[in-house]
This record gives structure tokens, sequence and C-alpha cells, in this order.
């Protein structure tokens, strides 16, 4: 899978919600878009990504 450009390899089939997880990040503050569709935060617990996805995440960074 293509997350943010970079190929990772998660050993079996792995949620948003984990994934975000092994990547340290917080879902409250990331949008994640698979295959170029946003997916709601409220389905990242059920969204199954698989091998040949392309992920994108973005990080929302505070800041003035």
């Amino acid at each position: 899978m293509i997350i943010n450009g970079k190929e990772m390899d998660f050993d079996s089939e792995i949620t948003i919600c984990e994934m975000l997880k092994k990547l340290d990040l917080n879902e409250e503050k990331v949008v994640v878009e698979v295959n170029l569709t946003i997916i709601p935060k409220e389905k990242y617990n059920e969204h199954v990504l698989n091998k040949a996805d392309k992920v994108e995440i973005v990080s929302f960074v505070g800041g003035g």
C-alpha cells in the first residue's frame, strides 16, 4: 500500500483506525483519503485497507 507517497507493508488486513495507531497519528487531527475518496471519521473503525490502496493522510497543525 502507498501511504503519502511511500510504500508500506502491514502483516494483515488493517483498518484505517489501526493504521493511524501504528503510525502514531491522532485520528481526530487527520483526514484520510483512500483511492481519491475521503473516508468519514465514523468509518475509520470499519474501513479495511488492502495492499493495492493509495492512502493520503493530511494532518491539521495549529499555529499562528
